[in-house]
């Protein structure tokens, strides 16, 4: 607990077997759930999870293969249930800092933002490391996703190091994209409600991970999502076909998703 908030971190877990201990034990104290998302890995990422027998984790397996975008799905599912006042999403392969998690909470707890993101972007020191086609690539998507999304103060919109606070997780629809492109969809429906984001600078991370991402076919299929969902939030915002006020597909959404808990 944090500040007499309950912190939960979902961890999306595919083929990470060489890095999910280290990424589990490097969470802070404070954390007090981890739901750990394995996408139906082909290694041995959910039996090294299971043999950590944590009280703290929350392991649940995909029946079949869903995306990082489903395995967010997942993981918002069941922070919701357990009634999490802040959920954090980190990667089950070590590129992102533990530490930053303090920074990204804490403009929630304070009320300066439902939404916080990791922001590599906001200068060069933080971008050391980065190859340069990521580099190109993301800012080419942060300013699609600011049209798309609505928020032209974003930046650095791919990265996945994102904190959520339970007002705006049940609030927004859980129906966005399951593959890449799902964080700038999120960020559309977030915009949808009036919820603040809010950039939280930090370096960027990269060690012996591989990046399953091939940017000449990512950047151009995202283009093509943000373009939907720029279309979505003019119908939604300025159309007035508004969906429900709360997370209506919460409970239809959880009795049809198929997979396994361990806990």
């Amino acid at each position: 607990m944090y500040r007499e908030n309950i912190v939960g971190v979902i961890i999306l877990a595919y083929d990470v077997e060489q890095f999910i201990k280290d990424v589990i034990e490097g969470l802070p104290n404070f954390v007090d759930r981890i739901y750990v998302i394995d996408d139906r890995s082909k290694d041995h990422t959910f039996d090294v999870v299971s043999s950590l027998k944590l009280p703290k984790v929350t392991l649940i397996r995909h029946e079949i293969n869903k995306g990082p975008g489903g395995g967010l799905k997942t993981g918002f599912q069941a922070a919701l249930k357990d009634n999490i006042d802040i959920v954090v999403k980190i990667d089950g392969d070590g590129q992102m800092d533990s530490d930053q998690i303090e920074n990204l909470i804490i403009p929630i707890i304070q009320k300066q933002a439902h939404f916080t993101k990791g922001n590599r972007l906001s200068k060069a020191s933080n971008r050391q490391g980065m190859p340069t086609f990521r580099v190109v690539g993301n800012y080419i998507l942060t300013w699609l996703t600011r049209i798309g999304s609505g928020y032209w103060n974003v930046s650095d919109t791919q990265n996945g190091f994102i904190a959520i606070n339970n007002k705006a997780l049940a609030t927004i629809d859980l129906n966005f994209c399951s593959f890449y492109g799902y964080l700038n969809d999120v960020l559309a429906r977030l915009n949808v409600f009036g919820f603040k984001v809010m950039d939280i600078p930090m370096p960027a991370k990269y060690g012996n991970e591989q990046s399953k991402i091939k940017y000449s076919r990512y950047v151009p299929k995202v283009s093509l999502i943000l373009l939907r969902i720029w279309i979505w939030r003019l119908k939604i915002k300025y159309l007035k076909v508004r969906p429900g006020k709360k997370n209506a597909l919460l409970k239809r959404n959880q009795s049809s998703s198929k997979y396994t808990m361990n806990q």
